[in-house]
C-alpha cells in the first residue's frame, strides 16, 4: 500500500464522499426526542430537560441524559485547559524523594514505567505508562479540540470520530488510581526510610480533580445537536438510504424490532422492516459510527476474555507481585500478604481498600459477568434490574484493581539502592495486571441489553416493555400494548 491509497483510505473513514447510488427501496426515519436506554435497550420519550436535572430509564434506572446549571462549553472548557496546565506541569515535576542512610533517590512519573522496562517486564511498563502518562494527555488534548469546536456555529466533521474516541480513551486515563497507588505506596516506604513528597503528587491529584469536573460538567447531547444530520445513511454495501425525520409524540410508531440506536451519539433511527440483531446496517448520519442492534458475538467474547482472566488470576494470587530486599536479605510478597501487612501496622482503612481493591473486585467482576452471561443463555428473568445495576457497579470499579500494579512501579522506582534495599517486580504483577485489562474489556464486549432481550425472546415479547416476569422487578409500571409504542410518562428528576 502506498502513500496515496493510504491517504485516500484515511479521508473516507473521516470525511466519507456521497456518490454512491441512492436504494430506493428502503427508508429510514430519525426518531426526534426519543431514547433508548444502553443497558436494558427499553425506547423511551426524553422529555425536554431544565438546567439541573436529569432523566432516567423506567425500567433501570439508568442515567439517560442530563442538564447541568453551569455553562455548557466555557465551564468544561475552563476545567480542561487547568487539566492541561496540570498535566504538563506533572511531566516535569518530581514524584517521590528517598533518602536512606544518606543515599538518595529522586523519581518523576515516568521512572516507574523506565525501570519496568529495565527489569525485563515490558508488558506492564508499557500499560503504567498508558494509563498515567499517554491517555490522560491524549483525552485532556481530545477534550480541549472538542470544546474548542463547540464554540463554532457549526460543528466541524471531525470532532464526531475525536467524540468516539474520546468515550473509549477515557476509561484508560486512571489518574484517580495512580493518586491511591502513590498513596499505598507512600506508607510501605516510611518504615524503610526518609520519604519526601514531591510536587507531581500535588499536581496529580489535582488533575484527577480538573479532569473528573470536565466530564462531570460536560454536555455532549448539546454539543451533538450542533451536528447536522446528513440526509441519507449510508449503508455496508456503499448505497445510501433517504433518511427523514419523525417526532415520538406521534404515538406508536414502527416495532421495536426496526429501531436502532448510535451508541456513540444515540440518534435514533427507524427502518421500514426488522433490523438483524447484530448485523450492521450502516453508518449513523449523525457521526458516522457503525450502527447495529446489538454487539457482534458479545456472549463468545465475554466467555473467552473472563476464561483468560480467571486462567492468569491464580498465579495473580498465588506468586509474589515484588520481592522486597532489606542488608540482602529478601521476600515476595503476595497481594494479601501487602494487605496483612498495612493491617499489622495498624493501617486498618488502608488494607481494607487494597483488600477491596485488589482481590475483591477482580472476583467480583468474573463472578458477576459470568452470572450476567448464565443468566442470558437460560433466558432468566430474576433479579433483572438487579443484574443491570450490578453491571454498571462492574463498569465502574473495575479500573481501581489497577492500584498494586500502580504501587508496584513506584516502589521499583523509588527503592533501588542495591543490597541496601530494593525492590524487584515479579511475574504475579504481570499476571494480576492481565486480569484487570481482561476483565475491563470483558465488561465493555459484553451488552447488558441481551439479558433483556433474552426474557422477552423466550415470553414471545417484542414490545418495548417486558411482561410479568420482567416486570416483577419494578413494581408500579405498566405494560403498554402496542409493539411501537414510547413509554411517554418519563419525569426529569434533579441531577
Amino acid at each position: 500500500m502506498n502513500a496515496s491509497h493510504f491517504t485516500a483510505l484515511l479521508r473516507e473513514a473521516v470525511m466519507p464522499v456521497q456518490d454512491s447510488s441512492v436504494d430506493e427501496s428502503q427508508h429510514v426515519h430519525n426518531v426526534e426526542g426519543a431514547v433508548e436506554c444502553p443497558c436494558c435497550g427499553l425506547f423511551q420519550k426524553l422529555p425536554p430537560l431544565e438546567p439541573g436535572t436529569q432523566a432516567r430509564c423506567l425500567r433501570c434506572n439508568q442515567s439517560l441524559d442530563r442538564r447541568n446549571k453551569t455553562a455548557p462549553i466555557a465551564t468544561p472548557l475552563a476545567f480542561c485547559i487547568s487539566s492541561a496546565a496540570l498535566y504538563l506541569a506533572m511531566l516535569f515535576s518530581t514524584l517521590m524523594m528517598l533518602d536512606l542512610y544518606g543515599r538518595q533517590r529522586t523519581v518523576d512519573i515516568i521512572t516507574g514505567p523506565i525501570e519496568l522496562l529495565h527489569e525485563g517486564w515490558g508488558e506492564v511498563g508499557v500499560l503504567v505508562a498508558i494509563a498515567t502518562i499517554l491517555a490522560p494527555g491524549v483525552v485532556i488534548g481530545m477534550m480541549g479540540m472538542i470544546l474548542t469546536a463547540a464554540l463554532r456555529p457549526t460543528l466541524p466533521s471531525w470532532v464526531p470520530h475525536l467524540l468516539k474516541w474520546y468515550e473509549l480513551l477515557r476509561p484508560w486515563s486512571m489518574v484517580e488510581v495512580y493518586i491511591l497507588g502513590v498513596f499505598v505506596a507512600y506508607t510501605k516506604l516510611v518504615d524503610l526510610a526518609f520519604v519526601q513528597v514531591g510536587a507531581a503528587v500535588y499536581l496529580v491529584a489535582g488533575l484527577m480533580v480538573t479532569m473528573a469536573a470536565t466530564d462531570a460538567t460536560l454536555d455532549t447531547e448539546l454539543i451533538w445537536q450542533q451536528r447536522k444530520i446528513d440526509p441519507f445513511m449510508r449503508t455496508m454495501n456503499g448505497k445510501r438510504i433517504a433518511l427523514s425525520a419523525v417526532s415520538a409524540e406521534e404515538g406508536a410508531l414502527a416495532p421495536s424490532d426496526n429501531r436502532v440506536s448510535c451508541l456513540a451519539c444515540g440518534l435514533v433511527l427507524e427502518f421500514d422492516r426488522p433490523v438483524h440483531k447484530t448485523e450492521p446496517v450502516g453508518f449513523c448520519p449523525r457521526c458516522g459510527h457503525v450502527v447495529r442492534r446489538r454487539r457482534a458475538n458479545s456472549i463468545s467474547r465475554t466467555m473467552a476474555l473472563l476464561a483468560s482472566a480467571i486462567v492468569f488470576y491464580v498465579p495473580a494470587n498465588l506468586y509474589p507481585v515484588m520481592t522486597v530486599i532489606k542488608m540482602g536479605n529478601g521476600s515476595g510478597h503476595t497481594i494479601v500478604e501487602g494487605a496483612i501487612e498495612l493491617w499489622q501496622d495498624d493501617m486498618i482503612p488502608l488494607s481494607l481498600l487494597v483488600l477491596f481493591a485488589s482481590v475483591t473486585v477482580p472476583v467480583l467482576k468474573v463472578v458477576g459477568l459470568i452470572v450476567m452471561v448464565t443468566a442470558t443463555h437460560r433466558r432468566s428473568a430474576k433479579g433483572l434490574v438487579f443484574r443491570s445495576k450490578l453491571y454498571r457497579v462492574i463498569d465502574i470499579v473495575g479500573r481501581w484493581s489497577m492500584i498494586d500494579v500502580f504501587m508496584v512501579s513506584i516502589l521499583v522506582a523509588v527503592v533501588r539502592f542495591s543490597h541496601m534495599a530494593s525492590i524487584t517486580a515479579n511475574g504475579g504483577m504481570v499476571c494480576f495486571a492481565a486480569v484487570v485489562v481482561l476483565t475491563i474489556f470483558a465488561v465493555h464486549t459484553f451488552d447488558p441489553r441481551l439479558m433483556w432481550d433474552a426474557v422477552e425472546e423466550k415470553d414471545g415479547a417484542h414490545s418495548d416493555t417486558p411482561r410479568s416476569s420482567v416486570g416483577a422487578d419494578q413494581p408500579g409500571h405498566t405494560r403498554q400494548e402496542s409493539a411501537g409504542a414510547y413509554l411517554g410518562n418519563m419525569e426529569p428528576d434533579r441531577a
